[in-house]
């Protein structure tokens, strides 16, 4: 591999690690700043609308989806062998630009915050489910097919119950979507390195 290509994969594989800490962390301090939130009441993106709590939370958002956007460029690369692979790696990446778009566009867009809502919940799981059938399709990544069809199904269930407020499967899902999101960005980033 060449070092310029090296160097990109380790970098971007890094903005994967490190984008789900940002995100929740400024998130949670956005609902500390929210005496009037409740997980049962509320949708996340309440925190989106005013004050404090509004700056925290679409910050979050946009820097969460611009990190992943970069490391979806280690997704690209690493799962190309298959058109599976390829097009749930592309996915992946207009999934970080729905999560961005999420925070440029907050409730007080109106129509367009809730297009881009969708949109991000959508194409999370079918990124993962298409990402899940290129590991599959390799004999000595199958491990990482089942887990990533697991991570994918765990992102879904929770819209299949009736919530007063979508805060609980707003935060099941992309939390699930995370964990998978490290720890593949910290299986990217170890391969990298082991070949330095």
């Amino acid at each position: 591999m060449p070092r310029n290509n090296r160097l990109l994969l380790r970098i971007s594989s890094v903005c994967g690690i490190v984008a789900p800490f940002i995100t929740f962390s400024l998130i949670l301090l956005a609902i500390s700043q929210a005496s009037w939130f409740s997980w049962t009441e509320n949708a996340l993106s309440d925190l989106g609308v005013e004050g404090v709590s509004s700056i925290l939370f679409n910050s979050s958002l946009i820097i969460g989806g611009v990190l992943n956007s970069i490391f979806s460029i280690s997704l690209i690369q690493k799962h190309s062998k298959t058109g599976f692979g390829k097009a749930g790696a592309y996915l992946y990446l207009i999934d970080a630009i729905f999560l961005s778009l999420i925070g440029v566009f907050p409730e007080t867009a109106g129509r367009l915050h809730f297009y881009v809502s969708v949109g991000f919940f959508i194409f999370l799981p079918v990124s993962l489910l298409l990402i899940s059938i290129h590991f599959l399709c390799l004999f000595n990544t199958r491990a990482w097919g089942f887990f990533t069809i697991l991570i994918s199904v765990i992102t879904i269930i929770p819209w299949s119950s009736t919530w007063s407020g979508v805060a609980i499967p707003e935060i099941i899902s992309t939390s699930a979507g995370a964990i998978w999101s490290v720890i593949q960005a910290y299986t990217i980033f170890r391969a990298t390195s082991e070949k330095t």
